[in-house]
């Protein structure tokens, strides 16, 4: 049976819009696999797409792009899109949520509803851009140092990486990244990311199956 992704791409607002972006490079990773991706992008990242989606296409892997809270990850105009109660949308998946806080509440109670395993972060994820770059998200390097290693978690799942194993690499690079600024030390234009580099490693948690795997 070929391999399915769901992932939402709302646009929104400049921050939302970074995500959008950066995730096609999620997305043309995972057709050069040869996955089925269901790209709800924009307007399309509206609640009844995505449960819809969820519960009768029952996509395997699932990648949240969005703002967050502890009960709820929301779409485009911030729209709700998951909540605690979509047992049955998230029952048998891996899903990824990059956005604040879900991991809290959400993704502990999507396991026990059935989820197989829920990445995420248990508090605010934060990213740094520079508005130069807001036409452009993809040639903005501040922005690269969140946003490579947050691109991962998929990446990584896509590649046939377990859920654990998954978080761990891109936890790597976000350990990476935060050397490398040590090292170039304050005459840095990031020099200031590295508190917040750390905090979203700090934050990325994978509950669940840790042996989950996107097969």
């Amino acid at each position: 049976m070929k391999r399915t992704l769901l992932i939402t791409r709302p646009e929104h607002e400049a921050p939302i819009y970074y995500l959008s972006k950066w995730s096609e490079k999620i997305i043309d990773i995972a057709k050069d696999k040869g996955i089925d991706v269901i790209d709800l992008h924009r307007k399309k990242a509206n609640r009844d797409r995505v449960i819809g989606t969820l519960e009768k296409r029952g996509p395997k892997l699932v990648v949240l792009n969005g703002h967050g809270s502890d009960i709820s990850v929301q779409g485009h105009n911030n729209e709700t899109i998951l909540r605690e109660e979509d047992s049955k949308a998230v029952k048998g998946k891996i899903i990824y949520a990059r956005s604040c806080r879900s991991a809290k509440r959400l993704g502990q109670n999507s396991i026990i509803q059935g989820a197989l395993a829920y990445l995420g972060y248990n508090d605010d994820f934060v990213f740094l851009f520079d508005e130069i770059n807001l036409r452009k998200p993809l040639k903005d390097k501040t922005a690269e140092l969140f946003l490579g290693p947050s691109n991962y978690i998929p990446i990584s799942l896509v590649k046939g990486h377990t859920a654990g194993d998954a978080n761990n690499r891109s936890k790597g690079l976000f350990r990476k990244n935060i050397e490398r600024l040590i090292i170039e030390g304050p005459s840095s234009d990031d020099y200031n990311a590295i508190r917040y580099l750390l905090w979203d490693m700090t934050h990325q948690v994978c509950l669940g199956d840790e042996k989950a795997i996107f097969a």
